[in-house]
């Protein structure tokens, strides 16, 4: 698959192909310098793009708010529309969210996507899993269901472990306090396993949670076996974090790291996971990811955040 940088602008999509001032040296594990990069337009007849993946053949798999997926041709720009799913509900920063393809998609090819719709007259998000059959998603299959979900603080990254768990990131859906109550799937990083059960290892027994105290994570990727997700802030300290099983983050009590006020004695009394990274003014980390490829060597082995100025 040969690399290329995707960003977003307006509704369309930008390719950008990279270079380094120092291509004869390319192995190298970092190198100083700028890197090269050039743009061009791939397509402008996507509304609200929200995931973009690279897929089977070389292709983009891409989630629209309004409740479209579609792949792209990256060489023509072509667009194909897969499915529109029908329920979906786009208010705010809610709609068509998360996608994730099975590992083995070759042999399970299996769809995964988080959104919000209208459950009897409540703003709700679930994650269903659909069947690719070479040109069309279909049989949707409900993994998960009765997230709560607003019309911002939604989440909603999905991400796939090597072991084949399916984890969830779930905003606090504007209800600060809920992200620290373990009876609401809000502001949490939910784990299930692909058929939509719950592992039995995780850290309740029958309950989805993995960690709790989370404000509105949209950035989540695996790399060298440990789990990130990015975390957008309030007016102060966005977070990067490295998640581990049944850990807080603190979400409405702490912000960032235990510094300040009450934050450190709440941190030691309920066992808060600090950021590796947090940023004041805050940055809108909107997405996350691994970049271990030698096409921009400045950059290999690095956490890639994606920002934004339309989420918080």
């Amino acid at each position: 698959m040969k690399p290329y940088l995707l960003t977003l602008a307006a509704a369309g999509l930008l390719l950008m192909s990279a270079c380094s001032k120092n291509s004869s040296d390319q192995n190298t594990e970092a190198q100083s310098g700028d890197a090269e990069l050039n743009a061009r337009v791939l397509t402008q007849q996507l509304t609200f793009p929200w995931e973009i993946l690279w897929g089977p053949n070389n292709l983009l798999w891409i989630t629209e708010r309004g409740g479209k997926i579609s792949r792209v041709d990256p060489a023509s720009g072509q667009v194909s529309a897969l499915l529109t799913i029908p329920d979906v509900q786009s208010q705010g920063e809610g709609g068509l969210l998360g996608m994730v393809l099975h590992p083995d998609f070759a042999t399970s090819p299996e769809v995964f996507v988080a959104y919000n719709y209208n459950k009897n007259g409540t703003y709700t998000e679930k994650v269903v899993k659909y069947t690719f059959n070479g040109s069309a998603l279909s049989n949707p299959v409900v993994l998960l269901d009765n997230i709560p979900a607003a019309g911002n603080h939604n989440g909603c990254r999905l991400a796939i472990s090597p072991d084949r768990k399916l984890y969830i990131t779930t905003g606090d859906a504007t209800a600060a306090s809920q992200a620290q109550n373990l009876n609401s799937l809000s502001g949490k990083i939910l784990r299930i396993n692909l058929d939509g059960s719950i592992p039995a290892d995780n850290p309740t027994v029958g309950s989805p949670i993995w960690t709790y105290g989370h404000r509105n994570p949209q950035g989540l990727v695996f790399a060298n076996n440990r789990l990130y997700s990015a975390e957008h802030g309030n007016t102060t300290d966005d977070e990067v974090n490295i998640i581990q099983k049944g850990r807080n983050f603190g979400w409405p009590n702490v912000e960032g790291y235990c510094s300040t006020g009450t934050e450190p004695a709440f941190c030691t009394t309920n066992n808060v996971a600090e950021p590796i990274q947090a940023w004041s003014p805050t940055i809108a980390p909107s997405g996350l990811d691994y970049y271990n490829n030698d096409l921009i060597p400045q950059w290999k082995n690095s956490l890639c955040l994606k920002t934004a100025n339309c989420c918080n």
